[in-house]
């Protein structure tokens, strides 16, 4: 068998270290770019684009299609990766299923979570689901289906994303922000639009943000997704900061009548307080959401 050459040797890992060189951009010494390109591969994957080939991960990664190629390939054998019809297309695996649901099921807040989340569905009827922020996104890290079948039709999975800004979770989860926190999260001049009720501006979500800490929960009315109603309450923990949400989402565009509505709006403060509770937060005088919830005590 014929020798390479020591040029033919040498050249694959001399590309690949400049490529690697040029995606670090100068950062730390310490970033391994291959490891930095497959997780932002990965990341590409989303509720709206669960399915993704080369070409199109290879543009929006910045690399070239023989090295997005590699990386693909790896990722597949290693399970985090799957072809779509053994085509050259891919989607999530169940590798990355495994360690998010491995994740979540690790954290304190879940497992205090869930049960609370179960009366809470008893209680109402409605579907219910726990939240946290992942910087720009809120993530659903646990839920209760509803066992009513008029509100059973409405399933969102553990794991799924939204964005913050344009969301009630989202500006219930960011009530311990201020405005120049609000600012450097969101640098743009203008926000992200997803319907005509989404904030225009920071010092727009800024006031949206302001009014659901005022208020100790908040309330929307189809106002992120048509026929989609949903009323959630900030959970805090031992230091009183916001650390998740508790929400309920009712299948229609409008809640109900005005005495509907208030005790929704008790019994899911009064949920989000029995949690905050759990995780050691200790109410001091002021909390809106604890003078709700203290109206209605879960079953």
């Amino acid at each position: 068998m014929a020798r390479r050459s020591k040029q033919e040797d040498t050249q694959p890992d001399n590309l690949d270290t400049a490529d690697e060189d040029a995606s670090s951009g100068g950062g730390s010494s310490y970033l391994v770019p291959g490891l930095e390109r497959g997780l932002r591969i990965l990341a590409e994957f989303s509720a709206r684009e669960p399915v993704l080939g080369a070409p199109e991960l290879s543009r929006r990664i910045g690399i070239p299609r023989t090295t997005t190629f590699r990386l693909l390939q790896t990722l597949e054998a290693l399970g985090f990766l799957e072809r779509v019809n053994g085509d050259r297309n891919f989607r999530l695996g169940v590798a990355v299923l495994r360690l998010g649901f491995e994740y979540v099921n690790s954290l304190e807040l879940t497992d205090f979570g869930t049960p609370v989340l179960e009366r809470l569905r008893d209680a109402t009827g409605l579907s219910t689901h726990l939240l946290i922020r992942d910087q720009r996104d809120v993530v659903f890290v646990a839920k209760a289906q509803s066992h009513e079948p008029l509100f059973s039709s409405v399933k969102v999975h553990v794991g799924t994303r939204l964005p913050a800004h344009a969301t009630v979770h989202g500006h219930v989860l960011m009530g311990d922000l201020s405005l120049a926190a609000l600012k450097a999260l969101y640098p743009e001049a203008r926000l992200e639009k997803y319907t005509e009720r989404t904030p225009a501006s920071v010092d727009e979500l800024y006031e949206r943000v302001e009014e659901c800490a005022a208020l100790g929960y908040g309330l929307s009315e189809a106002s992120f997704e048509r026929g989609i109603s949903v009323i959630t309450a900030p959970v805090r923990d031992h230091s009183g900061g916001i650390v998740a949400a508790v929400a309920a989402t009712v299948p229609r565009s409008d809640i109900g009548a005005d005495e509907e509505k208030s005790r929704l709006v008790e019994t899911i403060c009064a949920a989000a307080v029995e949690l905050s509770m759990r995780l050691n937060y200790r109410a001091l005088g002021g909390d809106p959401t604890v003078a709700l919830g203290a109206r209605r005590v879960l079953g």
